[in-house]
């Protein structure tokens, strides 16, 4: 029988500022190896390679296509820099960067790849600290050219990447993507700076057109030590920030980094957010659906020890509001949750499940009759009372009014009363218990079902 857990936190988290660098001893020759494509990097230490960002891949609407000129008709960033600025979760002695083209419709040219310290540590920045640019490879090319659904892994890069920092990636496109459908992630809450030209080196980029959105980048990976370690949030606009502050990344999973990294026995979890907003678990919606997405968004993230499911809100708010229907999304809800818990079991991976929050009040979600309430609360209490979870965070207390629980606290309302502001972020990182990524061993028979 599995542990459950169900509790609301009270730590709050104070800010941590960190910083990326090269330094002396980790700046290691890097030279051709004799006979081989590529170059010979050593690790800097005894480790393995975890994800510390990720942004969720998506096909890209026509509203969040990178601003003109930089869209024409089946050409996109045609003889264009891109800078976009990451941030980490846990450090390493070593990165390695991951570009998607999971959704374009032609395969992706990408010329040349940069990484760099932004100007002050900073997102959002279009300045660079001088003398921190790197160029990146790819089997020990600057140039590469990935594939219609694939993805590429650059080489190994010697730089400490220190937890909890900002680090620039600049993108020059020469031929740009040939096609309208490409690669994005919309709800990055980062700005990002497109001008013409190559200048992938360059310290600032003066002139350049900014927009709020990611593209191609899906990954950064760190050389980081045996005990680190990663967790991925399954979730939905939720969990990708609506309602949070651009470019201060204080969505609920960096609200709870911050309190990870504060204590020892936390500090090598990194928190991976695999969200986008109007995803949903059963059908697609903005995004390819949560079971669709497990593989690639989960499973196949380098080393993920845990995972937290927050999503369900949406297929319940987009089935009819009908008594019918609203049974049907709940026992569907329920089945899914199943299927994500035995896929993952299978890998080793914990499974931590939330509670969806209330409604009330919301134009498009909330229905007079009540149906879309009460399948919420039933989904809710077959997550808080199944044991199917390794543990359960009960965000519905967290985040409810206790004066009317069908509604959002409303010091933590965003205004549309389904979304939440940073308050009510930061309550629900204080929800999660620390103890839950803490390394321990499976226990006998985990995972047979």
């Amino acid at each position: 029988m599995r542990r459950m857990s169900s509790i609301i936190g009270v730590a709050v988290a104070g800010a941590l500022i960190a910083t990326v660098g090269v330094t002396a001893s980790s700046a290691q020759a890097v030279s051709p190896q004799a006979g081989a494509v590529g170059v010979l990097v050593v690790p800097g230490m005894n480790g393995h390679w975890v994800n510390t960002w990720v942004s969720m891949p998506q096909l890209t609407e026509p509203g969040n296509m990178p601003p003109a000129p930089f869209t024409r008709d089946n050409l996109v960033l045609a003889d264009a820099t891109l800078r976009q600025t990451i941030r980490t979760s846990v450090g390493g002695r070593q990165l390695r960067l991951r570009f998607s083209n999971a959704f374009g419709g032609t395969a992706l040219p990408i010329t040349a790849v940069s990484v760099a310290l932004p100007v002050g540590g900073r997102a959002g920045v279009g300045a660079i600290q001088p003398g921190t640019s790197r160029p990146v490879t790819f089997n020990g090319r600057s140039s590469v050219l990935i594939p219609v659904g694939a993805q590429m892994v650059s080489d190994p890069l010697n730089v400490d990447v220190a937890p909890q920092s900002n680090l620039t990636v600049t993108t020059y496109l020469a031929e740009g993507q040939a096609s309208n459908n490409i690669t994005s992630h919309p709800g990055s809450r980062t700005t990002s700076y497109l001008l013409a030209g190559n200048h992938v080196g360059a310290e600032d980029l003066p002139g350049a057109t900014t927009t709020n959105h990611w593209y191609f980048l899906s990954g950064l990976e760190v050389w980081s030590p045996s005990t680190s370690s990663a967790v991925v949030m399954l979730g939905d606009s939720l969990t990708d920030g609506r309602g949070s502050t651009t470019n201060l990344n204080n969505r609920w999973p960096d609200r709870l980094l911050a309190r990870l990294q504060a204590h020892r026995g936390t500090a090598g979890v990194a928190v991976l957010n695999q969200a986008a907003g109007g995803n949903r678990v059963l059908n697609d919606g903005l995004g390819p659906n949560a079971l669709a997405r497990l593989d690639r968004d989960v499973l196949a993230q380098s080393g993920v020890e845990w995972l937290f499911v927050f999503e369900g809100v949406n297929d319940i708010g987009t089935a009819a509001a009908t008594e019918a229907a609203q049974k049907q999304v709940a026992a569907d809800l329920v089945a899914a949750y199943e299927q994500i818990v035995v896929r993952a079991h299978a890998q080793g991976i914990r499974v931590y499940g939330a509670t969806l929050l209330p409604f009330g009040g919301n134009t498009g979600y909330d229905d007079p009759a009540g149906y879309r309430e009460a399948a919420r609360r039933t989904v809710n209490e077959w997550i808080r009372n199944s044991r199917r979870f390794d543990a359960v965070v009960d965000f519905d207390v967290a985040a409810r009014d206790p004066a009317d629980p069908r509604r959002l606290r409303p010091s933590y309302d965003d205004g549309d009363h389904l979304h939440l502001n940073p308050v009510g972020y930061q309550a629900l990182a204080d929800a999660v218990p620390d103890r839950l990524f803490r390394q321990q061993p499976r226990p006998w028979g985990f995972g047979f079902n």
